[in-house]
């Protein structure tokens, strides 16, 4: 079982940044591949940011390329996602997921964590 939080959300403007965090409780959660999704009101949880166990392979949606960053560190059990030049389309609950898979697809994860949300004011 893997049990994981997020944290880090909040209010910001336009071109600013913020650091998720996705804390996880489990010996075992090193072996996951972790992934961030998010979904705004009305619209489909869709896929952020992915990272594979070891951190050395990642995969970004093409919306997000360039500006998100991220990043783990399986002795603190957490990954990060740095968010940079944030835009008010990215206002969204972001969720952190864990998988045995290296996946883009929500289906496959099969830990979620509750999300956070992240506005973007312009």
């Amino acid at each position: 079982q893997v049990q994981l939080v997020e944290s880090g959300g909040g209010l910001v403007q336009v071109g600013g940044s913020l650091r998720l965090s996705c804390a996880a409780s489990g010996r075992t959660f090193s072996r996951y591949a972790v992934g961030w999704f998010r979904q705004a009101p009305g619209k489909e949880r869709e896929f952020v940011a992915a990272i594979n166990w070891s951190g050395v392979s990642t995969f970004y949606a093409d919306s997000v390329k360039g500006r998100f960053t991220i990043s783990r560190d399986n002795a603190k059990n957490t990954v990060y996602l740095k968010m940079n030049s944030l835009k008010p389309e990215d206002t969204a609950v972001y969720y952190c997921a864990a998988s045995r898979q290296f996946t883009v697809v929500p289906g496959v994860y099969d830990y979620w964590g509750q999300g956070t949300q992240v506005t973007v004011a312009s």
